[in-house]
Parts: structure tokens; C-alpha cells; sequence
């Protein structure tokens, strides 16, 4: 680009009056502005044939002040040609004016603190970008012409107590500090808090507490970094635009991230967001992210330090809170390769940190101007930067607070405004600086008022404080793309105006649910296990009618008249409706709706209680009257002689009213409906954003423990009396009911099956497969052994025997019986004698062989002593010996053989 710096001759007008003319404003652009006094304008591309033919230059084109000799240029140095045909700053003047030399100007000392470590070491760029600004502004003759800002500084290592120390040493040292510069958050907290007490203007580069912004706590304090508050809205219209409603955070515990949380939170709630979980730590984040893996947390907010940043990344990687079902957002101030640099209190390798921090969104306050225009300084933000680059001993990645040096370069300038206000340096009347000390409220209130009312243009852009004396900014939104961050929109919330480049990638191409998408699946029964049981169950059935019509056309038979006929024939009902509940109870939603679910509950309960009162019924009435009639004294036989039936009809029907009854005030009062049970959530084999949340569901009521309890109650006592009766009643034998002892056969299995059944299905009543299977067949099986021990042994014999035919053969079968019977009982006499006479045989051998070695013995003894006369009776007695007493042994048995 060619310069032609064109001297213009002396003018008439007096100093600044060319500077003050306004040309006149066309559609072509902006007329040829005339140069100041002992001054002239570069044209920027243009040569001197060329201005001088020309009258307006084009929209956008600027034009640059420069003086002669030892002159400078006062105000304005750069306009710029807007768009309504007028140059930019017109008000103020453009002036050369005699440069003053710097040993005559009055040195205004600044105190500052910059953390060069610590949790964000942002000192390492905002120093050398301070002490750029000083020069720039110490070299400029329009402002504070008559002094000189200097820096005294220390490093805070963004400690509040290493801060106090020096803030110590700043105060009570000389030379008087006329304002103090802090950098983090919990470094201002200290210090502004402490200021107003030495009437010192507080001004931040790098302070983003939201708690800083109570003018009632910090009245003296300004930042050129604006309040952390200004991410929030950013981040609310993110989750609206990407539709996001439930949201995770996790902070540091210190104020500045719990006053931002603070206002998140409140901003989330006014838009219909919701925080599902909040977690915090003081140094070691593994807990807290530990509990947002088991939460389920997929959209997170982290509000934490550069230094604890990678703490917590490093832990993500352990548990995996990584990749395409998560997005982490993210302060956008760390340096740009933070997850890269080398971190003695993680255990984590480079590129294990880089696949857990990739795709993360971070939003920042705009601290460069992207508009590249030229600020206050006659510098773009481009320039700025390389001009900063050059300072830096680090490459800028590397180097802490690379992204907030614009912040501290225009932290200076409106300081430096400020205080050429107050001091009068644009030509009015003003106050002396060098008469500031910390008791004189006077300058404070007059720097106070300038900061407040600052407006200039700045390498970060247009610098303005609100009431609270935050600065107001644009919000960057970037997203780390392949190990380096991509900017992919801006948002002005005062404007609530969100530009989008569409530039965000997504591992999984699209951004994540905010929520793992549950999927509600219902566990059905096993058709398989259904359909087997099922066919059991009618064979069962088809087995009680069998059994039921044989019962009914053999009635007339004495054998089936004496075994009480007509209670079988109830117990053969009692199982078929038993085994016919075992359908309802198989059905579930694979078959039915929802609407009728409670008719297959109630059909459950009834067919299942009707049918356990009349076959359990009926024969616990057996036993119970073969107990009571039977097991009399001698004294009441007669009983046994007549039992009437009716007395065990009515036993049955008392035992089915009270389970009518029962079942009646149930469904009644508290009725049978269709109930949920939800399980643990599972993970899908395929590797999709799922989860399934079986459910099961149940036949229940209210109360269903208190009705359960008194069902079970009475039919476990009556389980266990039948027990009982059946053991007692083992040994008896009657023609009344001839089949007792199969009854009792029966009750055993039955309350055997049941008492073991109705615990284990309780507790297995979350496995529907396996609580079926139990309950199932348990009823099968209690069934099939009642109708084989009750009318199997009967068909046989009428079978084998043939007295089913007529009931006159039946008679004469009858008779024939009786003979047969007494036949039986001479062959058990037979039997019985012949083991006596076997008995006797055996006594009689051992008696002969006693006598025999009493014949041995007299033989020896008379060997030994001569003989004695004969006994004149005539020596032994002749005939076999009389067996001894004790030989006749058995008697008894004998006695009871023939009694």
C-alpha cells in the first residue's frame, strides 16, 4: 500500500479548526476532512495526483492524523468514513500540540496484583499486555499529558492470602497507589472489599464472580472482565436451541462458581429447565464425578479453575462420561492446549486427556474485537495480538491468560481516561492526581464518576460498565474440534441475538438427548412355559370329569357308597376349577388389555379359592368326622354306628361361605386391579443412547399384605389340623368311609405342596416365569395326586372285580366278599399256627438237648461214685418231662389267637 503524507500549508484558522469541521455528509461517502495546524493526514493508498483530484472518500475508508517536529496529535488520531456520509469522533478535535518532555511529568503509581500461578495463572499475558498499554499511554500527549502511570506489582499466584500480604505491603508502602488492579475473583473479593477503606478505586482484568457485582460490598469496584452471569443466558439459549430440559453440574467450591451456579439456576427455572443434579469438591473431584456416571448426567456444566480442570477431565476418563451421549461445557478463559500441559496431580496421559476433553462447548465473554477496527490506541486487534505475541516468552497456547490480555491492555486506557478526566487534561478545570492520598475521598468520588461513565473503543471491543461496574460484552461460544477450539457463534443478550456459523461437529453427528432415551418394556410370561402348563392343566381337567362321571355312575355300588360319594364327587369339582385358575393366572398383557386385567384378577382369586374350598374342603370333612366319631371312648360306640350325612355336607358349606365371604368383602371393599412394578434399568446389547426399564405387572389392592395375611391364615391352620387329623386317624378302620386313608394320602401332598408354595411365590413374585412355574405346578400337581389317590384305586377294583355291572351282581358280589374276607382271616389263623408250632418245635429240640447233658452229667458223677440202691418207687418216672414254666412261653399270643 502506497503512503503520501501531504504537509499542508499554514492555514488562517486558529489550532483545532479543521479538526472541528464537519464536511458535508453525501451518498459518494464522506468529504476530504482539512489537516490540523503544523499537521497533515495520511491517506492510506492514495497518491498526492489522486487526493488532490478526489472531493469524497468511500464509505469504511480512514484517514490518519500526524503532526510536525516535536509536535503530537491531541485526540482523534484515526476517523473513519461511516455509512450517513459523517467521520467518526467529530465532536472532539484533532490537535498538534508541543510534546512535553517525560522528566517534567508527575509519576501516578498503580498497584497490582498478577497471578502467575495458581488456579488460573492469567499474570503470565495480563502483565506484559499492562505494561504494552502503559507505554501506549504514556506516549500519547491528549492524555495526562502532565504524568506518568507506573506499575508497581507482585504475584498473587491467585491466592487470597498470598494477596493479603502484599496488598499489605502496597498500602503501607510508598509511594501512594491511586488505584489497584487485582486479576482472579477470590484475589478482588479480598481486595475490593478491603479498598473503600483507603478510598481506592478497584479495577479488575480478570474477575468473573458474579458476587462482585453487590455495589453495597464492593462500592469502588470496576472490571473490564465482565461477570461470570454473562455465560448464563448464553448457556440457557443453548439448551433451548438444542432442546436440552434436564442438565448437570459440577463446580469448584469457591464463590465465584457458586454465585454463577446460583444464577444459573434461576435462569434455568424461568426457562423450564431443570438441574437434576449438583455436585461440588474442594481438591479431589473423583466422588463428584463418580456420581454424575451413576445419575445418568449427559448435558454437564463445569464451573472449576484451569488447574482443577484437568483433575477433572482426568477422572471423566476413568468412568467414561466421554464421547457421543455427553457434552461438557466448559469456561472458555483456560489457555487453548490446557488439557494438554503436563500436570503432576493426574495420572493421566496427553492423549487420554484429549479423547475425554473432545467436543466440549465453551463459552467466553468476547475479549478480542472481531471487527479488526482501530481502538483508542490506533491499534486493531490483530496488531494487538502480534504485538503481544512478540512480548510473550512462551508460544500463546502455552502462556496463562493469553485470552484475557485485551481485557488487561483496555483495563489501562479506561484508567487512564478516567483519570485524565478527573484531572482535567482534555483543558478543563480539574483536580491535582499527585494530591491523592488514601484519606482524600474527594478524587476518589471524581475517578469514580469518570470510571463510571466510560465509553471508548478498545482492542476487545466497545468499553462500557453497567450500574454495577461489570463490563457489558458479546459471549463467544466455541467447541473443541480435533484438539483445537472452533469458534461456532457469538450471542448478544442484551439484543437476545444468537449467531450461528452451523459449524458444531457431533461425535455421534447430531447433539445428545439430554437424557438416556428409556425405552419401557413389559416382561411377559414365557409362552412356552404358559402352553405346557396349560396342557397339563386340561388333561388335569379332562381327568376330574373322568374321575367325576365314574363317581357319579357307580353311586349305586356299596363300595362307592361307602366312601362317601358325593364329597368326592366336590373334591373332583374343587380340582378342575383349581387347575382351570391356572389360566388367569398365565394371562398377562401379551393376551389381554388393560382394561380387562381386573377380571382376570378377580378370576384368579375366585376360581382358585372356590376350587381350593371344595377339594380341600371335602376331604379335610372326612377326616375331620372320622376323628371325631372314631377316636370315641368305649363307652360312646354307638356313635360309630350312625353318621349322617348331612352333618358333612354342612361342614363342606361352612368352609365354602366363609371363603365366599371372604372373597365378597375383598373385591368388594378393596377390589383387584392392574399394578406396575418397575425394575433396575438395562443397557441394550447394541451400542445405542437406550435404556430399557422393564416392568411387571401384578394382580394387586391397597392392603393386599392384610388380606393375604388372613387368606393365608385360615388356610394354612386348616393345612395343618388336616396334617394332624390324617396321622391321627392312620390306624383306624371303618366301612363309613372306606377310603380315609387315602384322603389323608391325598391332604399330606396337598398341604405339603402348598405350604412350600405360597412363601416361595411370594418371594419370587418379581420372576414372573419362575413365580408361575411354582404356583402352577403346585396346583398341577396337588390336583393330579388328589384325583389319582381318591378314584384310581377305585376304578381298579371295580374294574378287576367286576362289581360295577348291576346292582344285583353288586349284592352277590357283596356276599361273596364276606366270604372272601372270612377266608382271609382263616389263612392269617393258619398262618399264626403254624409260627407257633414252629415256635413250640423249636422249644422242644432245645429241651432233649438239656436233658441230654443232664443224662452226661449223672453218667459222669456215677462214674466217680458208686451206685445207690434203687428207689423203691421204681426209679424215674416214665413218659416225657413236663416242659418248664418258662417254656410255655407265648401263651398270650396263644390266648389272643382264640379269644
Amino acid at each position: 500500500m502506497l503512503l503520501l503524507l501531504l504537509l499542508a500549508p499554514l492555514f488562517l484558522r486558529p489550532p483545532g479548526a479543521g479538526g472541528a469541521q464537519t464536511p458535508n455528509a453525501t451518498s459518494e461517502g464522506c468529504q476530504i476532512i482539512h489537516p490540523p495546524w503544523e499537521g497533515g493526514i495520511r491517506y492510506r493508498g492514495l497518491t498526492r495526483d489522486q487526493v488532490k483530484a478526489i472531493n469524497f472518500l468511500p464509505v469504511d475508508y480512514e484517514i490518519e492524523y500526524v503532526c510536525r517536529g516535536e509536535r503530537e496529535v491531541v485526540g482523534p488520531k484515526v476517523r473513519k468514513c461511516l455509512a450517513n456520509g459523517s467521520w467518526t469522533d467529530m465532536d472532539t478535535p484533532s490537535r498538534c500540540v508541543n510534546r512535553t518532555p517525560h522528566s517534567e511529568r508527575r509519576a501516578v503509581y498503580i498497584g497490582a496484583l498478577f497471578p502467575m500461578s495458581g488456579g488460573w495463572p492469567g499474570g503470565q499475558a495480563c502483565q506484559p499486555a499492562v505494561e504494552m498499554a502503559l507505554e501506549d499511554v504514556n506516549s500519547r500527549r491528549d492524555i495526562l499529558p502532565d504524568y506518568e502511570l507506573k506499575l508497581i506489582h507482585h504475584d498473587s499466584k491467585c491466592d487470597p492470602g498470598q494477596a493479603t500480604k502484599y496488598l499489605y505491603e502496597l498500602l503501607y508502602n510508598d509511594p501512594i497507589k491511586i488505584i489497584l488492579m487485582p486479576g482472579c475473583s477470590s484475589v478482588s473479593t479480598l481486595v475490593a472489599e478491603a479498598a473503600r477503606m483507603w478510598n481506592l478505586i478497584v479495577l479488575s482484568y480478570g474477575s468473573s464472580s458474579p458476587a462482585l457485582s453487590n455495589r453495597q460490598r464492593f462500592p469502588t469496584f470496576f472490571r473490564t472482565h465482565p461477570s461470570a452471569t454473562l455465560h448464563n443466558p448464553t448457556r440457557v439459549k443453548l439448551f433451548e436451541k438444542w432442546g436440552w430440559k434436564k442438565i448437570a453440574t459440577i463446580q469448584q467450591t469457591t464463590e465465584v462458581f457458586t454465585s454463577t451456579l446460583d444464577d444459573l439456576e434461576e435462569r434455568v427455572k424461568e426457562a423450564g429447565i431443570e438441574i437434576t443434579f449438583r455436585q461440588s469438591f474442594f481438591s479431589d473431584p473423583a466422588v463428584p464425578v463418580k456420581n454424575l456416571k451413576r445419575q445418568d448426567a449427559r448435558i454437564i456444566v463445569g464451573l472449576f479453575y484451569e488447574t482443577e480442570a484437568r483433575k477433572v477431565f482426568c477422572e471423566v476418563y476413568k468412568e467414561r462420561l466421554f464421547g457421543k451421549k455427553y457434552v461438557w461445557f466448559l469456561i472458555g478463559w483456560y489457555a487453548d492446549n490446557w488439557f494438554k500441559i503436563y500436570d503432576p496431580s493426574i495420572n493421566c496421559t496427553v492423549d487420554e486427556m484429549t479423547e475425554a476433553v473432545e467436543g466440549h462447548i465453551t463459552t467466553e465473554i468476547v475479549m478480542l474485537n472481531p471487527a479488526n477496527t482501530r481502538s483508542i490506541s490506533n491499534m486493531t486487534s490483530q496488531e494487538f495480538v502480534e504485538k503481544l505475541t512478540k512480548r510473550l516468552k512462551r508460544h500463546p497456547e502455552e502462556t496463562g491468560g493469553f485470552q484475557e490480555a485485551p481485557l488487561a491492555y483496555d483495563a489501562i486506557w479506561a484508567l487512564a481516561l478516567a483519570l485524565n478526566k478527573t484531572s482535567g487534561g482534555g483543558g478543563r478545570s480539574g483536580v491535582r492526581l499527585e494530591d491523592f492520598n488514601y484519606n482524600n475521598q474527594t478524587i476518589t468520588d471524581q475517578i469514580y464518576r469518570a470510571m463510571n461513565s466510560s465509553s471508548f473503543e478498545g482492542v476487545s471491543g466497545h468499553v462500557v460498565f453497567d450500574a454495577s461496574g461489570s463490563r457489558m460484552a458479546w459471549t463467544l461460544i466455541e467447541q473443541l474440534q480435533g484438539g483445537s477450539y472452533k469458534k461456532i457463534g457469538y450471542y448478544d443478550s442484551t439484543k437476545d441475538d444468537l449467531s450461528w456459523s452451523k459449524t458444531d461437529k457431533w461425535i455421534g453427528g447430531s447433539p445428545p438427548a439430554d437424557q438416556t432415551l428409556v425405552i419401557k418394556t413389559f416382561r411377559f410370561l414365557s409362552q412356552k412355559l404358559f402352553i405346557s402348563v396349560s396342557v397339563l392343566s386340561s388333561l388335569g381337567i379332562v381327568l376330574a370329569v373322568v374321575c367325576l362321571s365314574f363317581n357319579i355312575y357307580n353311586s349305586h355300588v356299596r363300595y362307592i357308597q361307602n366312601s362317601q360319594p358325593n364329597l368326592n364327587n366336590l373334591t373332583a369339582v374343587g380340582c378342575s376349577l383349581a387347575l382351570a385358575a391356572v389360566f388367569p393366572l398365565g394371562l398377562d398383557g401379551y393376551h389381554i388389555g388393560r382394561g380387562q386385567f381386573p377380571f382376570v384378577c378377580q378370576a384368579r382369586l375366585w376360581l382358585l379359592g372356590l376350587g381350593f374350598s371344595l377339594g380341600y374342603g371335602s376331604m379335610f370333612t372326612k377326616i375331620w368326622w372320622v376323628h371325631t366319631v372314631f377316636t370315641k371312648k368305649e363307652e360312646k360306640k354307638e356313635w360309630r354306628k350312625t353318621l349322617e350325612p348331612w352333618k358333612l355336607y354342612a361342614t363342606v358349606g361352612l368352609l365354602v361361605g366363609m371363603d365366599v365371604l371372604t372373597l365378597a368383602i375383598w373385591q368388594i371393599v378393596d377390589p383387584l386391579h392392574r399394578t406396575i412394578e418397575t425394575f433396575a434399568k438395562e443397557e441394550p446389547k447394541e451400542d445405542i443412547d437406550v435404556s430399557i426399564l422393564p416392568q411387571l405387572e401384578h394382580c394387586s389392592s391397597k392392603k393386599m399384605n392384610t388380606w393375604l395375611g388372613i387368606f393365608y391364615g385360615y388356610k394354612g391352620l386348616l393345612l395343618l389340623l388336616g396334617i394332624f387329623l390324617a396321622y391321627e386317624t392312620k390306624s383306624v378302620s371303618t366301612e363309613k368311609i372306606n377310603d380315609h386313608r387315602a384322603v389323608g394320602m391325598a391332604i399330606y401332598n396337598v398341604a405339603v405342596l402348598c405350604l412350600i408354595t405360597a412363601p416361595v411365590t411370594m418371594i419370587l413374585s418379581s420372576q414372573q416365569d419362575a413365580a408361575f412355574a411354582f404356583a402352577s405346578l403346585a396346583i398341577v400337581f396337588s390336583s393330579y395326586i388328589t384325583l389319582v389317590v381318591l378314584f384310581v384305586p377305585k376304578m381298579r377294583r371295580l374294574i378287576t372285580r367286576g362289581e360295577w355291572q348291576s346292582e344285583a351282581q353288586d349284592t352277590m358280589k357283596t356276599g361273596s366278599s364276606t366270604n372272601n374276607n372270612e377266608e382271609e382271616k382263616s389263612r392269617l389263623l393258619e398262618k399264626e399256627n403254624r409260627e407257633l408250632e414252629k415256635i413250640i418245635a423249636e422249644k422242644e429240640e432245645r429241651v432233649s438237648e438239656l436233658r441230654h447233658q443232664l443224662q452226661s452229667r449223672q453218667q459222669l458223677r456215677s462214674r466217680r461214685h458208686p451206685p445207690t440202691p434203687p428207689d423203691p418207687s421204681g426209679g424215674l418216672p416214665r413218659g416225657p418231662p413236663e416242659p418248664p414254666d418258662r417254656l410255655s412261653c407265648d401263651g398270650s399270643r396263644v390266648h389272643l389267637l382264640y379269644k
